[in-house]
């Protein structure tokens, strides 16, 4: 097996208050309970974050907050595209998040960004 060095991808974001771009965005449907998400790539020089927005109920006031920081508002019988999220920047806190896996019952951490802010 070879392993290229070169191009390598940057590390996470440490923990604290970073302003980002949003660089890309991946759609996709939660293993656990089929609800669709997008994830939405957020680096700066220091590292990266990717963040999972559900679109379920509870999750619609965090896109809507996502949205607001970014300068997009929503519109009463308009769809938000995530496409317009790309290119967009805000400011975002950095931390761990645990919580313990459905199927297995053990403890898992991810990294994670919250309190989304207009950069």
């Amino acid at each position: 097996m070879k392993i290229a060095t070169e191009n390598q991808d940057k590390g996470f974001l440490p923990d604290g208050r970073h302003l980002v771009e949003i660089t890309g965005i991946e759609e996709g449907t939660s293993e656990h309970q089929n609800v669709p998400f997008f994830a939405a790539r957020m680096e700066s020089a220091d590292g990266f974050v990717s963040q999972r927005f559900y679109n379920s109920p509870a999750g619609h006031p965090i896109i809507l907050s996502l949205y607001a920081a970014v300068g997009i508002q929503p519109h009463d019988g308009k769809d938000l595209d995530t496409k317009e999220l790309i290119g967009k920047h805000l400011s975002v806190e950095v931390s761990d998040h645990n919580y313990t896996d459905p199927t297995t019952g053990n403890e898992r951490s991810i990294r994670q960004a919250t309190g989304f802010r207009a950069a």
